[in-house]
């Protein structure tokens, strides 16, 4: 069934699916030198990130990385090199941001990126954390729906780059939710782009926020386009926007061949795509890849995260016929030294009006640490992640807000770590302000306590394994009162074992109040478990509870992380 509405709802859209966006109007030259600018999952970082060597306070080996004023005077360097520029954002620009973008739903970012001009960017799962409906209003503009227009910023637009989502529908209308396709032409050479949204978005974002939408397999609709492009528009240059990507490489302008997303995805797909820009993984990377014999190598790029690298692609379009033949791809780190650092005039114009509104808000100290509290990887318990569980489970486990005996929150939601010395505003080295503590839990996710068996527990737990998009596995941060062991070489079913609650083992009949969010409350992440919960109640922001966790506990020390013990 699902195949069969994928194609009757591709018919529907074709009628729309493809825009035509001249860049240029001029003669066919022998060819045509085409430089795509590209990144992914910006988050909102519209501040950059300082980075500064452990052992040093030597300021001279400080430097920024990323940010939007950074960011623009890279682009526009790259872009002065070739007037034929075409830039892109492979998704996630905005979700998970920290406040100066969350404040006002992510308009600044939409704002920042029209200020650099951008052209295209497909949905990442984190555009539709407000909602599909919300995505629709950073395409079109206007006032926020609740808050409303925001006093002493400009007002909101809406994106002037064109949003693609080929393999979204709208059950409602059977259409894309935007575009699937882009059709840019620069300097007589046209060139296809699909967008194309991470398939497993509704695993991974609030059921409600994609409630009436249908997410086709990225494969198939990335090689039904491709073919629509050829033979419909007779295009021989396409470019694929994809969020989805892979792992780790050895340096950013490397690829991990061994990575499954090249078996499972880039090998799969049609062999007449040029380029394939990626993201999600928030890795960056760079290589070329031959997918077919006779067939031209397939670059793939990604450009890291929060604007760090910016990826500088060079297609060589014939003028005779279309073809691509010659492609070059570079990461460019986006970094300044700190010392004399000038950002660009325009863009911290744009953005101290934002700063200005915030800053009452953003700069309050709510607490203290004693030390860096840093979050882990996807399967660590982390010190960060001990105190956000602890948190949680001291805003639900008294008589009215819940009876929690335990509270488990998903490392994804952890977003940066809380550092001692980081100073966002005027306050002290060890103090966390509002806006730090939202860095950290920027999806205002409320908590919700619910009954599990001891058993349904356990297989909460054994669900860690294979959980996450990917189906890598996550591991749950747990509160001071769970404890456990994980034996990582054990099957899938005898991972837990040890279980015990306040030091008391976990009786498989027995019921138990347990704390977590929302998002993990609906199955996100793919523990699937935690919707067999039963007596649900709804309480206050994951984000209000970590405030005043730090509020009545400070100076807060970081997680023991000793609840789990992990064997081999």
């Amino acid at each position: 069934m699902k195949n069969r509405m994928f194609f009757v709802f591709t018919v529907l859209a074709l009628i729309s699916a493809v825009t035509l966006v001249p860049v240029t109007a001029a003669g066919k030259p022998p060819s045509v030198e085409v430089q795509i600018l590209a990144l992914n999952d910006f988050h909102g970082a519209l501040d950059p990130a300082l980075t500064k060597p452990s052992n040093t306070e030597d300021k001279t080996k400080w430097y920024y990385r990323g940010g939007a004023e950074y960011l623009t005077k890279f682009v526009q360097a790259a872009e002065a090199t070739n007037p034929n520029t075409i830039k892109i954002s492979a998704g996630d620009m905005i979700g998970a941001t920290p406040l100066l973008s969350a404040l006002f739903h992510d308009e600044p970012t939409i704002m920042a990126f029209n200020l650099m001009g951008f052209d295209l960017s497909n949905t990442g799962n984190h555009e539709f954390d407000e909602g599909w409906q919300e995505l629709l209003r950073m395409q079109s503009g206007g006032c926020h729906p609740t808050d409303g227009c925001f006093p002493g910023v400009p007002e909101f637009p809406g994106a002037s780059f064109e949003y693609l989502a080929s393999n979204v529908f709208r059950l409602d209308t059977g259409q894309t939710l935007f575009a699937a396709t882009s059709v840019m032409e620069v300097d007589g050479a046209k060139i296809g782009f699909i967008g194309v949204a991470l398939e497993s978005t509704p695993t991974i974002v609030v059921a409600s926020a994609v409630e009436g939408l249908m997410f086709e397999a990225e494969v198939d609709t990335i090689n039904h386009y491709v073919k629509y492009l050829k033979d419909t528009e007779g295009l021989k240059a396409i470019v694929v926007i994809l969020h989805n990507g892979a792992g780790a490489a050895s340096s950013h302008n490397a690829c991990n061949y061994a990575d499954p997303f090249f078996t499972n995805v880039i090998m799969q797909i049609d062999p007449e795509v040029d380029a394939v820009i990626t993201g999600h993984t928030h890795n960056a990377y760079n290589c070329q890849v031959k997918v077919k014999k006779n067939y031209d190598p397939m670059l793939v790029t990604g450009a890291a995260y929060n604007g760090r690298y910016l990826t500088d692609i060079d297609l060589t379009i014939a003028g005779t016929n279309g073809q691509v033949i010659g492609r070059t791809a570079n990461n460019i780190p986006v970094e300044v030294p700190y010392l004399g650092a000038v950002p660009d005039p325009t863009m911290k114009a744009l953005l101290d009006q934002y700063r200005t509104a915030s800053a009452p808000l953003a700069n309050r100290v709510v607490g203290s640490i004693t030390a860096d509290i840093k979050r882990g990887g996807n399967m660590d318990e982390s010190a960060l992640g001990d105190v956000i569980a602890d948190a949680q489970l001291a805003a639900t486990k008294d008589v009215g807000f819940g009876e929690a005996v335990i509270a488990m929150t998903n490392p994804g939601g952890i977003r940066t770590d809380l550092l001692y010395a980081q100073i966002s505003g005027s306050e002290l080295a060890g103090q966390v302000t509002y806006g730090e503590a939202f860095a950290v839990q920027p999806f205002s996710n409320s908590l919700v306590t619910l009954t599990l068996t001891g058993e349904q527990l356990k297989a909460v737990l054994e669900q860690q394994a294979t959980a996450g998009s990917d189906g890598t596995g996550r591991m749950l941060q747990i509160s001071y009162s769970l404890t456990y062991t994980w034996t990582t070489s054990a099957l899938v079913g005898s991972k837990v074992t040890d279980l015990k609650i306040n030091d008391v083992p976990v009786d498989p009949a027995a019921s138990y109040r347990v704390t977590v969010n929302n998002f993990l409350a609906g199955g996100g992440d793919g523990f699937t478990a935690l919707t067999a919960g039963t007596d649900l109640l709804t309480g206050m922001i994951d984000l209000d509870a970590f405030v005043a966790y730090l509020e009545a506990n400070s100076p807060v020390a970081p997680g023991p992380q000793n609840r789990i013990t992990k064997l081999p």
